[in-house]
């Protein structure tokens, strides 16, 4: 595969993972320039680009470059050159940035690595994700708990593995980072080990490749603490997932502490294996919720306050109410609102807040997810949330699995399959007979009509 080839593979990994708008505001004019060595050289058309895309996604753009090709160490990003006689005074590389950015991220992401066998296996860790600056509230104070205590642990292990899963950007990567800083701050000594399991699996195949595989296992089964995240990438990869069974028992056995994250529960992995499933949960499964209002204006506040930011309170209220998909969207919010502000040199108002974003808060004021239909439904009805995605017939859940899958099809735009398998993998025949029992319920029983009336109202 040419660079050309990789390049555009991860303009389109971070087209998926940012999102259009993001994509366009920031990253559509990164330009490939050359690659030197173990060194990329990208470049922006500004100085303000270069500094803001260097500031908030240089990180990941590394970690998609060293994951496509592992002789890549470093990101260059500059300013690309009018006159070629004055590029070599405009170089900043990753890790370094311009003091005094008014928005978030301005700290300089120095990229940090914690002891290890082989720095070369190793994630790079942000130090902008700390406990300092992790936010807590309710839908994440079991998961960030459970993580303070494995970072405190001396030489027991409280839980084996620790596995946090939520829904994207609420804060699972951030645990796990604030983690690896912990560790290496109060235990020094040990051998921590943080990837992806999509590296993971890349370092498999290339031990597999060139017949390193003893050397492979010893890197991977000799480190004391070992951070996997978003474990559902090697979902139905069969070699890597006896692989990392293997290696998960092996660090076991020895009472060496695994922390891993996934987007869903072990139990909802689908494309897992059963004994690989079993295992993940050995330990403590923790939750990360959707966040509530007070936390989501919580960490605006945070934000702010971190980046010496001048803004009213206001603005912030109305951010915090509106965009409630996600930390990584809202934050996203508030650096446009900043962006803008900056680039037309006008001061951040509450007309202008909501002109900037008007696709944002149109996108949100319609978008319910099925995850949210689920809990609300199972509140209403006194159910546990487990039981939408377990097999159990019995009537008094049954009927509210029936009416979230109803409510899933009336307020998503989710395909009857795919509120199938949000359901506990179910087949789409099984939501068709759902709506039809319902409908013809709603017709008949008018307390459940008037629940899922109320129900829908709460939800929109």
């Amino acid at each position: 595969m040419t660079d050309n080839e990789i390049w555009k593979r991860i303009r389109e990994k971070l087209r998926s993972e940012f999102g259009e708008a993001t994509f366009n505001s920031w990253l559509k004019n990164i330009e490939l320039e050359k690659i030197d060595g173990d060194t990329v050289s990208l470049t922006l058309p500004t100085r303000f680009l270069r500094d803001w895309v260097s500031n908030n996604y240089a990180t990941r753009i590394r970690q998609l470059w060293c994951a496509a090709d592992s002789a890549i160490r470093n990101i260059e990003i500059r300013v690309k050159p009018l006159d070629r006689k004055n590029s070599a005074s405009q170089k900043p590389t990753i890790g370094f940035a311009e003091t005094g950015s008014p928005f978030i991220g301005g700290a300089t992401p120095i990229i940090t690595e914690v002891a290890n066998p082989d720095p070369s296996l190793m994630s790079s860790l942000d130090p902008r994700l700390t406990f300092d600056n992790f936010v807590v509230g309710k839908s994440n104070e079991l998961a960030h708990a459970a993580a303070r205590r494995v970072t405190e642990a001396k030489d027991s292990i409280p839980f084996n593995p620790l596995y946090l899963y939520g829904g994207v950007g609420l804060g699972k990567t951030h645990l796990m980072h604030a983690i690896g800083h912990a560790i290496a701050t109060n235990s020094p000594q040990k051998k921590v080990l943080y990837l992806s399991a999509e590296k993971f699996m890349y370092r498999f195949i290339r031990a597999l490749r060139y017949k390193d595989t003893m050397n492979f296992k010893e890197q991977f089964r000799s480190v004391d603490v070992l951070m996997i995240d978003d474990v559902q990438f090697i979902a139905g990869k069969d070699s890597t997932q006896e692989e990392f069974f293997h290696t998960f028992n092996a660090l076991v056995d020895q009472n060496h502490q695994i922390i891993i994250s996934g987007d869903r529960s072990p139990t909802d992995l689908e494309g897992m294996e059963e004994r690989m499933r079993s295992r993940l949960g050995w330990g403590l499964v923790a939750d990360i919720h959707p966040t509530d209002y007070e936390l989501r204006l919580g960490i605006l506040q945070s934000k702010v306050e971190q980046g010496n930011i001048d803004i009213e309170p206001r603005i912030l209220e109305f951010l915090a109410h509106r965009i409630t998909s996600n930390v990584r969207e809202l934050e996203g919010a508030l650096n446009r609102v900043l962006a803008y502000s900056e680039l037309v040199g006008r001061a951040v108002t509450l007309e202008s807040t909501q002109e900037v974003l008007r696709d944002l808060l149109r996108a949100n004021d319609r978008r319910i997810t099925i995850e949210e239909i689920q809990k609300k439904v199972a509140e209403h009805f006194n159910i546990r949330m487990s039981d939408m995605h377990s097999a159990r017939r019995a009537r008094a859940v049954a009927r509210p699995r029936q009416v979230a899958m109803y409510l899933a099809k009336q307020l998503t735009s989710r395909s009857l399959p795919e509120i199938g398998r949000k359901f506990g993998g179910r087949d789409h025949t099984t939501v068709m007979h759902a709506l039809r029992k319902i409908d013809q319920l709603r017709e008949q029983d008018v307390a459940l009509s008037e629940d899922i009336e109320l129900l829908r109202r709460m939800l929109e």
